[in-house]
């Protein structure tokens, strides 16, 4: 099968590679769909700090968010998972320890992240191998499309879930990208006023052209009171920022994460009487998200600004948008293509 291969900082190419075969527990699906993320680029630059700390290496094979069907399984599964549209937890727990136990896979210290951590290949690529238990089924009227943004709505739905906020209360996003307006989606969808703070004008008219009128600047943030404030941003500066903003007895939820340490003055979270929740990972959120789209209360599609084929990821890593590409800040991928 034809797989897309990270093989150091900024060099790739999409090779043949043997197809996965299901081992114990473990099934196959064909990929349809698989979302370029954030994390993908630190990867493709050198930055991520998972390559520093050991836990990641090249050559790599990437992609996190995906959907597909699933075509074969292996001893000990489920034969009902066969032909399913499926997606699936990036967060692959050892199973064994206290934190597994409790149901925190994710926040397991030897967990296997796909396309991500350790070595589990990713979704860029024909085929995917994963655990079987690590499946969410998908319901006829979310598609692929809908699946491969699935993950990121996890995130977001927790992220939305933490601010405790709905009717009468006002929210401040900070950053307009894909996780930040998929927690907009879902705030808003909670009957709560949203806010959104970005740093360019496409940005900010995007959100507009999403029904969100109250956009900002950094500059131009109005003094009102935000019962919570979401840092869904990559800007080391915006955590320390989202605290002198929120309401005093408020939530802070932090989402993003920069390239270096950001500084947050303790005395005023407790001298404001603030609640911090900081959220890692979709794998709680999956299910709920995938009952949001299927019912319609969050509709992610405008997000989606191309779909494009594997020989096009390397471009679109690199910062380069497909040039028919709209105006959202999610590319998809179709490895069937080309």
């Amino acid at each position: 099968m034809r797989a897309f291969v990270l093989t150091a900082p900024g060099e790739y190419a999409v090779h043949e590679v043997p197809a996965p075969k299901p081992g114990p527990g473990e099934a196959v699906v064909d990929v349809e769909r698989v979302g370029v993320c954030g994390t993908d680029v630190e990867f493709f630059t050198g930055a991520m700090t998972y390559l520093h700390q050991g836990h990641a290496a090249y050559p790599m094979r990437l992609g996190h968010e995906w959907a597909g069907r699933v075509v074969s399984v292996g001893d000990g599964v489920d034969p009902a998972w066969l032909s399913r549209r499926v997606m699936g937890d990036t967060m692959l727990g050892c199973g064994d320890c206290r934190r597994c136990r409790r149901g925190h896979q994710h926040v397991c210290d030897t967990r296997q992240e796909v396309g991500v951590r350790g070595d589990r290949p990713g979704a860029l690529a024909e085929q995917l191998v994963v655990p079987a238990a690590s499946l969410h089924a998908l319901p006829d009227s979310v598609d692929a499309e809908l699946g491969a943004l699935v993950e990121p709505g996890g995130n977001a739905l927790r992220a939305a879930r933490a601010t405790a906020c709905g009717p009468g209360d006002r929210v401040l996003i900070l950053g307009p990208g894909t996780i930040g307006l998929l927690t907009a989606m879902f705030v808003r969808a909670a009957g709560a006023e949203v806010h959104l703070m970005g740093a360019t004008d496409a940005s900010l008219a995007f959100a507009r052209a999403l029904g969100f009128a109250h956009v900002w600047r950094e500059d131009t943030v109005p003094d009102l009171p935000y019962d919570a404030v979401v840092d869904a941003s990559n800007a080391a500066h915006l955590p320390g920022l989202a605290l002198r903003l929120v309401e005093p007895a408020g939530r802070l939820v932090y989402v993003g994460l920069s390239g270096e340490p950001s500084r947050v003055d303790t005395r005023t979270l407790a001298l404001k009487d603030v609640t911090a929740v900081g959220v890692l990972s979709a794998s709680p959120g999956l299910e709920a998200a995938i009952r949001a789209y299927a019912e319609g209360s969050v509709d992610p599609r405008p997000l989606v600004a191309a779909t494009v084929a594997l020989t096009d990821v390397g471009a679109v890593l690199a910062g380069k948008r497909p040039a028919d590409a709209g105006l959202g800040p999610k590319i998809l991928v179709d490895p069937r293509r080309g």
